[in-house]
């Protein structure tokens, strides 16, 4: 399987509504690129140290109770839920006798863990496997790691350990350089549910690669970003068939180059 060292930084939606308003959060992309190439040449790049010690320092909060939960390094003092994604996992783990095995593809240090654990902690096993770049994988196994939440480097070598019910995609697809080429990989694995959320989409005819620029407020960084077609996108997971669309409401809509661009989700099934 392909090594996450192809990634762009951590998953980076920045959409919250009580930070952002409309007109920043339209700001923040730039750009209509025929390739990634050109896109990342007009990128300031980042600092990967810098993320990974704020999003390590902000999750540590939330691991020892200091705070209520984090995305992307920022703190919060309340957890905003993704309820389509909640059910979704209950959904996973009622049909596989309240067991539930999470392959979290590009789940940063567990935020997404820390954020459902309290709605999941009744079920009867729980397996948590974060598929990371390296720097990110050793920073979880020396500071998060414990018996539900595991990290690894690739696919692969998650597969070795840990038989997966549910794939889950959680705002990254959009800063994959060839998301096309991933989604071949997730159709060929023996895992019966994807859950895609939080992904980037766009009321226009083709996928639009942007730049995105990261607040100062949060770190100085920019970098490329997809904002797909829906209907292209889901006919890409061609074993797969949708069960239902998340609505990600926390992080609202956008307008990018005058058009409706919305951040959502959905749960996906392997077909019989």
């Amino acid at each position: 399987m392909t090594k996450l060292k192809y990634f762009i930084p951590p998953i980076l939606i920045l959409l919250y509504k009580k930070i952002f308003s409309q007109k920043q959060k339209t700001g923040m992309w730039s750009g209509d690129y025929s390739s990634w190439e050109d896109a990342n040449a007009n990128c300031l790049g980042y600092d990967a140290a810098d993320i990974l010690k704020k999003c390590k320092n902000a999750l540590l909060k939330v691991k020892n109770g200091e705070a209520a939960y984090e995305r992307d390094s920022v703190l919060f003092d309340k957890i905003q839920y993704s309820w389509g994604l909640l059910a979704g996992l209950q959904k996973v783990a009622v049909e596989n006798n309240n067991s539930l095995c999470v392959l979290d593809f590009g789940g940063s240090l567990g935020s997404t863990y820390y954020q459902n654990k309290e709605f999941l902690s009744s079920l009867k096993s729980i397996e948590w496997c974060i598929v990371e770049q390296a720097h990110f994988v050793e920073c979880g196994k020396q500071n998060f790691e414990n018996e539900q939440l595991k990290f690894y480097n690739t696919i692969e070598e998650c597969l070795q350990k840990h038989k997966p019910n549910v794939l889950l995609l959680s705002s990254v697809l959009q800063y994959l350089e060839n998301p096309s080429q991933w989604i071949e990989e997730f159709n060929d694995l023996e895992i019966e549910y994807i859950i895609i959320d939080r992904t980037a989409f766009i009321a226009a005819e083709k996928d639009i690669l942007t730049i995105q620029n990261v607040p100062e407020s949060i770190y100085k960084a920019s970098y490329p970003a997809w904002f797909f077609n829906q209907e292209k996108l889901i006919k890409k997971f061609t074993n797969f068939a949708v069960v239902a669309e998340i609505d990600t409401s926390f992080t609202g809509d956008a307008l990018i180059h005058n058009k409706k661009a919305k951040w959502t989700g959905m749960i996906l099934k392997k077909k019989a």
